[in-house]
């Protein structure tokens, strides 16, 4: 461990939002120990730990005292690489450690025994428990077709003892840390009184749903973790490193550096960040990006850890370390997202902290209020009461939405939509509007040649070669579409000379014998060029919003070459799909209105042109007078605006800007993604809200019944760890998540 420093922590055992604050808790009251921050999701604490008295051992004792397993994670500073990511991977749940507590009221469950966690959740302690009471409470039913009551109660006692001893066990435990109120001393209680009065196949109903309840609160909540550590699997665990000599050698893909060159073999899937040295091949980047189409990749050309190596053999020098590479980065993203609570959530765990004390408050009501008005006889009033209290456990209301928004999150992951938090994730639903930057955004952010107009007497070859001439060597834009056209038709380049610059207006240079220009139309006519030939052309492409550049020879016209910025192929169906979903999309760019209108009205969105940065800020403010605000841009020149907006969107134009910049980022460049995104937003949002309905409801439903009489102590364990497993269960749907597809038309 790293004293002194950030340090983080596996710790297992966690099933719900109590358990966060139960860890915190404990672990702020010890000295040094500052900065403490628990994700459920993830199993992962860290904390700052200063030195002084309390050590690494003492936090690995407290999390022991709580009833949890800690575990040091051997590097602190830096994103998860697959070692870390097989530690969480060897995490699963059913297990038996000791007891820990749900809620206000209490709510104690075993923690996973790490001997069970290579074991299939049939063989686990848990369900040796409920098979071994699971036959006593059958046999005893059975005999008693046959026997008579006197010989087969013993039995259900028998089945009812059985479960008592290690629950009782826990109940003590819980009760000496503090806390005499879970759900186990609850549970013995009135398992013990349901035998006193006469009622022990009642009692050994109850111990064998407790425990079955258990068992399968444990495989639902590892399910529900799954959708992150599935994520772990699209990196390879070993790679083949090539020697000095040229001969290569397999080592563990977590060992890898910066600077190795790898061998990716066809078939292969990618283990690290890095960039083709040698080789051509198509790579499927689906497990990073969503996109199923393999893109072609070559010398110079990046490639992103997980992705698959179709065809070609590649050499590829590593650029990120294991820790720090895509997939670790996108599964670490992912983890702080399921820490980071949405609104719902924090008000589900303010009400949770209500609804527990008046529970209680109405279970003693009504033990001690009946037998006086109603005529109840106590033993009736004590039964009602405790199975009053069976209800209160507020678990499954807690878990709810952060089971719901982890599936949502996850989902949104396999498809390249990350998102930055709970809380993001629940406001994408609710937009109004969608504002998009034009340039890298709505267009593809590389400006191409469309249209070459030669003068009288001029070849289009001869045109498109000169003017490739000046602008070789510039790394403006416009220069390179214009050497990219001449290259795309395989021309031979004329080497310039004494190439200048006329800021703003023109580029000259001499090619062979020739003075050459490319400039503006205006540059031209103010050198006394006559335009006239092609004016009418320069007018049209400009009202298309090219820029329209003019080549001269000599101070002759040679013709006009016209460049634009082409909108992504898929822009139009995303706005489509927007307004679908009854969302309004407006265009913010600062190019002129001629330009951003061209554009726009090609896309069917309204365009604000001519922006400056101060300008889209104001623009943000006033469409969010009308609601909530999604402000969509490339991650790079739009942070202002992405950060003023409710939502800031990056598209995935550079893996590592799409990474940290905004609250969500599309990595594949689809503008369809960000409908994609209030999609996701919305299904999850309908999602919680159907868990948080199944979870009180079935609570209110039972408590009803239970005051009537209706339903006694072994239906309010199933309304307990019943509606547990139910809304985790549901939560799960969302790892199946697919997005509806609109078409233009729409």
């Amino acid at each position: 461990m790293n004293i002194g420093s950030r340090s983080e922590w596996r710790v297992e055992g966690m099933d719900c939002a109590a358990c966060v604050a139960k860890v915190e808790g404990a672990l702020k009251r010890l000295p040094d120990v500052s900065d403490v921050s628990v994700n459920l999701m993830a199993e992962r604490l860290t904390l700052q730990l200063a030195p002084g008295q309390t050590d690494a051992a003492a936090i690995e004792r407290s999390l022991s005292a709580l009833g949890y397993t800690g575990r040091p994670i051997v590097s602190s500073s830096t994103a998860p690489g697959p070692a870390s990511l097989d530690d969480a991977h060897h995490h699963s749940a059913g297990s038996d450690e000791a007891a820990h507590e749900h809620g206000v009221a209490g709510h104690g469950h075993d923690h996973d025994d790490p001997a069970d966690a290579d074991k299939p959740w049939y063989a686990t302690g848990k369900a040796r428990l409920v098979w071994i009471l699971g036959a006593l409470v059958l046999s005893a039913y059975a005999l008693s077709l046959v026997l008579p009551p006197r010989l087969t109660y013993p039995l259900f006692l028998v089945a009812t003892a059985a479960a008592i001893v290690p629950f009782g066990r826990r109940a003590f435990a819980l009760a000496r840390a503090g806390n005499p109120f879970s759900i186990e001393t609850l549970m013995v209680t009135a398992a013990v009184g349901a035998a006193i009065i006469g009622a022990a196949e009642e009692a050994a109903i109850v111990v064998l749903l407790f425990a079955l309840g258990e068992m399968l609160e444990n495989v639902a909540a590892g399910r529900a973790r799954a959708g992150i550590r599935a994520l772990a699997t699209l990196m390879p665990r070993t790679a083949l490193r090539q020697r000095a000599d040229g001969t290569t050698e397999e080592i563990q893909a977590s060992r890898l550096a910066v600077g190795d060159l790898i061998l990716i073999r066809p078939g292969d899937r990618v283990p690290g960040d890095g960039r083709i040295e040698e080789g051509q091949s198509a790579l499927d980047e689906s497990p990073v990006t969503g996109e199923s189409v393999p893109v072609s990749r070559g010398p110079g050309e990046a490639v992103v850890a997980g992705s698959i190596n179709t065809d070609g053999a590649l050499r590829v020098r590593i650029t990120r370390a294991a820790s720090d590479n895509t997939i670790a980065r996108i599964i670490r993203m992912v983890e702080d997202a399921t820490a980071s609570r949405a609104p719902t959530q924090r008000f589900i765990e303010r009400f949770s902290t209500y609804w527990t004390p008046g529970a209680m408050v109405v279970a003693l009501l009504v033990i001690l209020v009946p037998p006086f008005l109603l005529g109840w006889d106590w033993w009736t009033s004590l039964y009602r009461g405790l199975a009053v209290l069976l209800i209160a456990c507020p678990c499954a209301l807690v878990i709810s939405v952060p089971a719901a928004m982890a599936s949502g999150l996850s989902a949104g992951a396999k498809r390249g939509l990350l998102i930055k938090g709970g809380a993001a994730l629940e406001e994408m639903g609710t937009a109004r509007t969608v504002a998009f930057d034009k340039t890298g955004t709505l267009t593809v952010g590389r400006p191409r040649v469309t249209d070459v107009l030669a003068a009288p007497n001029v070849a289009e070859d001869d045109l498109l070669a000169m003017a490739g001439g000046v602008e070789q060597g510039s790394s403006h834009p416009l220069a390179k579409a214009v050497v990219a056209a001449a290259e795309q038709r395989g021309l031979t380049i004329p080497p310039a000379s004494s190439q200048s610059a006329v800021i703003g207006k023109a580029v000259t240079a001499r090619v062979g014998d020739r003075q050459v220009a490319v400039g503006s139309p205006s540059y031209a006519q103010a050198t006394g060029v006559n335009l006239e030939a092609l004016a009418e052309a320069i007018s049209t492409l400009e009202s298309e919003g090219k820029t329209v550049v003019v080549v001269l020879s000599d101070s002759k016209l040679m013709g006009v070459l016209a460049i634009r910025d082409e909108p992504r192929a898929d822009a139009a169906e995303g706005v489509a799909a927007l307004t679908a979903l009854g969302i309004r999309s407006v265009m913010l760019t600062g190019d002129n209105i001629r330009t951003g209108t061209a554009i726009a009205t090609g896309l069917g969105l309204e365009v604000k042109a001519a922006l400056m940065p101060d300008d889209k800020l104001r623009e943000i403010a006033t469409l969010r007078q009308a609601g909530a605000v999604v402000m969509v841009g490339d991650g790079i020149n739009d942070a202002p605006a992405l950060a003023a907006a409710s939502v800031g969107v990056a598209m995935g134009g550079g893996t590592d800007v799409a990474l940290e910049t905004a609250d969500a980022a599309v990595l594949k460049d689809r503008v369809t993604g960000v409908a994609e995104l209030v999609q996701l937003s919305r299904a999850t949002m309908v999602n919680v809200r159907t868990n948080v309905g199944l979870a009180v409801g079935l609570k209110l439903v039972f408590l009803v019944t239970t005051l009537l009489g209706i339903t006694g102590l072994w239906p309010a364990i199933l309304a307990d760890t019943g509606a547990t497993v139910l809304v985790t269960l549901n939560a799960l749907r969302l790892l199946a998540w697919k997005p509806r597809q609109f078409s233009i038309s729409q």
